[in-house]
Parts: C-alpha cells; structure tokens; sequence
C-alpha cells in the first residue's frame, strides 16, 4: 500500500492552478481593477481607432497603413489574452486555471509577442522597397505577397513557440498549485515544477536568442541601407518625409524590443525585489508597447493624424447636433 501512495506521489502532477496575481494585494486586489481595466480599456480605444481609420479610408489601404493597423489588432490581441482574467480574479476570485488553460495562455501570450516583432520587420522591409527600390515597389508589395509575408509571419510566430508550450506540457507541477503570477508566464509556471526543466530553459534562450539576433540584423541591415539612401535623397522635403516615416518606425521597434528583452531583465532580478515588483515589471514590458504604440502612430503619422481628427471632428458635431 505504501508502495503504491510513493509511486503516484512520483507521477502526481497537478492539473488546476491559482494565479494569485499581487500576492501583496491578496486582500485588497479588488483596488488593482480601476487601474488595469482604465490601460485595458485605453488600449483597445487607442488601437481600435487605428484600425477604423485605416479601414474606413480608402487612401490608407495601402502596405504600411495595412501593417500599422495589424499591429494594433495584434495589440488588442495580446493583452486580451490576458486581462479579461486578470480583471475576473480581482473582481470576483475568478483566478483558477487548469493546465491545458495556462498552457493555451502561455502559447497566445508568446506568440502574439512575436508576431509584433514579425509585423515590425515587416514594416522594416516595406520601408527598405520604398525608398531603396522605389520603382520596383508596387510590384513587389502586391496583396498576394502581403498574404504570403503575413502567413510566413504566423507560421514563424506558432512554429518558435510550439516547443516550448510543448516541453511545459511535459514537465511535472507538484511543488505547489499556486502560480504567484497574474498569468502563465513561462518561468513563473516553470517554478513550481518537480522534474528536471534544463531542457525547457535551454530550448527556450535558444529559440530567444536566435530570434532576437535575427531580427536586430534584419532591422539594422534594413534600416542602415534606408537612412543612408535618405540622405542623398535631393529634394529636401522627400528627405524629410522618409527621415520621418523610419524614425517613426524606429521609435516603435526601440520600445517593442526593449520591453521584450526586459523580460529577461525581470526574470533576472526576480530573487531580489518581491513578487509584487516582479509582477508589475512584468506588466509593463507586456502592456506598454500596445498603449504606447497606437499614440505613437496615431500623433506622428500625418496621415492618420489627420483622419483621426477629422473623425473627431464629425463625431463632436455630430454629438452638439443631436444634443
């Protein structure tokens, strides 16, 4: 019989977690809901904007109004993967999750990262057939290769994540159930595991360095051969347009990397703060870049700028009208 209890005790994994979020506001995490809902609530404003407007004007339809509106659904996407839950279990105790859940979680919350970074470079090569081959670009940035670039952009995004959820799904949880994480991060679910996860770190710094040194080459590539065909642009005021539309562009990759890699920052520095500081760093380098992002846009793209205040314009007279 005792037997019998230390074999299942050698196989028992649990199955049904609790993300306990702010450990620190267990009592009073009702308070933590006005904040996250007004940056949830403001992200899906901000990027739903930006996508109205690129799809109501017909004169944004084109590649890099396209890709700029797919980064803010990419945006809404990521952060609804995982605040609607987040909000649950600070209102009503919601907070349970099974695996399969958390693992459908953490496949979601990686793969809609990386499919940010892909978009970006995606911009980065619109920007590169642009203003380098100028001539070639309405032939080459047709809709069937936009399709073609955003499917090998998903495949790329699901085929970089899949062994990582897999290894995860692998791995034995019997430390404890509780997840001291306001999602399944990769680590923070790691950390309650029971079996050997040397596999798992070393799969997933690999596929993360890999990942990052080809993008910052293809970004760097990218961007060196525009600013440098830029420069030599004659005309002074189509100089200033591509010197603003890349450092646009520039501006946005800085910050979605940033974030991005300070994950590792955070994952680093997790034994000397607590958990609450953890956590909130963690939130901030997964849901600054969507708050940030659409602002970015929406204020220093000129075109979108002006349909965006020209919406504006309609719905406030339209509201005195009426009123």
């Amino acid at each position: 019989m005792a037997d019998a209890i230390n074999i299942s005790m050698v196989y028992f994994s649990h199955q049904d977690f609790l993300l306990l979020g702010f450990p620190g506001f267990h009592k009073s995490r009702h308070l933590l809901f006005i904040p996250f809902f007004i940056v949830y609530l403001v992200i899906l404003v901000t990027n739903g904007l930006i996508i109205h407007t690129v799809r109501a004007e017909s004169s944004l339809h084109a590649p890099m109004y396209v890709l700029i509106s797919s980064l803010s659904a990419v945006n809404i996407c990521s952060t609804t993967t995982i605040v609607p839950k987040m909000l649950l279990g600070f209102l009503f105790h919601q907070n349970h999750i099974s695996l399969d859940g958390c693992l459908i979680q953490m496949f979601f919350i990686y793969c809609t990262s990386l499919l940010d970074c892909n978009i970006l470079l995606m911009m980065a090569l619109d920007r590169y057939i642009a203003i380098c081959r100028p001539l070639r670009y309405s032939s080459i940035m047709t809709k069937h290769n936009m399709f073609l670039l955003a499917f090998a952009s998903l495949i790329r995004s699901v085929f970089t994540v899949c062994p990582i959820i897999y290894l995860a799904s692998r791995v034995r949880y019997c430390r404890s159930n509780i997840i001291r994480h306001f999602a399944c991060e990769h680590m923070a679910l790691l950390g309650l595991a029971c079996s050997n996860i040397t596999k798992n770190k070393l799969v997933a710094l690999s596929l993360r360095v890999f990942s990052h040194i080809f993008d910052m080459s293809f970004l760097s590539i990218s961007y060196g051969s525009i600013l440098r065909v830029a420069l030599t642009i004659s005309s002074g005021a189509a100089r200033h347009k591509s010197l603003h539309t890349c450092g646009t562009h520039i501006l946005v990759i800085l910050i979605v990397y940033f974030f991005r890699m300070s994950s590792s920052i955070v994952y680093r520095v997790s034994r000397s703060v607590s958990q609450d500081t953890h956590n909130l760093l963690t939130a901030m380098y997964l849901f600054i870049p969507a708050l940030v992002n659409p602002i970015i846009y929406g204020l220093m793209t000129k075109e979108i700028r002006i349909r965006i205040l020209n919406v504006s314009g309609q719905v406030h007279v339209r509201f005195h009208t009426t009123g």
